[in-house]
């Protein structure tokens, strides 16, 4: 009996350790989410048409994908959300892909994905999965990428050493209709809304002041939106402090900015 007793002390005790544990995790860190969303008729969607190498490219139905709006719930892909500056503290839950490899592809002669995110101490690999070859261009400030030319079923790998202050555009100068955009910053806390407008940044650190940054390729700052749950300004920024998860609630964009 005095033996039954015991164990199911040790039970209860590690049971109440395990939930205070989980307490502390949930109190330390929070999520961030929201909905962008198109402020009137969403315009159709465009494609592009191949001026080089148009035997192989124009078998391909190539996307105008620099603004692209959903007909049906009229949300916004590819909104850039993004932590100005580093925080004091990351989550551990990121160490594990602090120094992993992010690809930006070249198919069907477009990039694939049209915005990618990327961490300095990543590895950003450029691939070619098509059957001529492409440039791949960026207009960044501080790190060090080359313009190279990638052949016909090539990669290559580029280490990323530094933050860019802004997200970075892509270009593939054989092919003048390809663009893309890469975010590089020096932490992992950034997002690009989905085809519904949805985004969510996880793992932030409560109690901290933090400024984070809407863009958009074509519109640049994401300014002049309405509805957010928190102040945004001019320049498309909202200020924020967790104490938890916090929801930015349904923020419509003005099309005007895109224009």
């Amino acid at each position: 009996m005095i033996h039954l007793q015991i164990k199911y002390l040790c039970l209860l005790v590690a049971c109440t350790a395990s939930t205070f544990s989980q307490i502390g995790w949930s109190a330390e860190w929070g999520n961030l989410k929201g909905r962008f969303i198109y402020d009137g008729s969403p315009p159709a969607p465009k494609k592009l048409v191949p001026t080089k190498d148009v035997a192989f490219c124009g078998k391909h139905k190539i996307p105008d994908e620099r603004l692209i709006v959903n007909p049906e719930n009229q949300g916004i892909a590819d909104i850039v959300i993004y932590l100005r500056r580093k925080p004091s503290r990351i989550s551990p839950v990121y160490d594990a892909t602090a120094t992993a490899e992010v690809t930006l592809d070249n198919i069907d002669c477009r990039f694939e994905p049209h915005v990618q995110l990327v961490r300095s101490g990543q590895t950003l690999v450029i691939g070619n999965k098509d059957a001529v070859g492409h440039n791949t261009n960026f207009t960044v400030f501080a790190n060090s990428l080359p313009n190279s030319l990638v052949p016909a079923l090539g990669s290559f790998r580029a280490k990323l050493t530094e933050t860019e202050p802004r997200p970075a555009k892509v270009a593939c100068n054989i092919h003048p209709w390809m663009s893309a955009v890469v975010v590089i910053k020096d932490h992992p806390y950034t997002a690009k809304t989905d085809k519904n407008g949805y985004f969510e940044i996880k793992h932030l650190p409560v109690g901290e002041n933090m400024q984070f940054q809407f863009w958009h390729e074509t519109a640049g700052y994401v300014r002049k939106v309405t509805g957010a749950k928190a102040k945004v300004s001019k320049k498309g920024r909202v200020k924020l402090n967790l104490d938890g998860d916090f929801d930015l609630g349904e923020i419509k964009v003005p099309p005007a900015i895109f224009e």
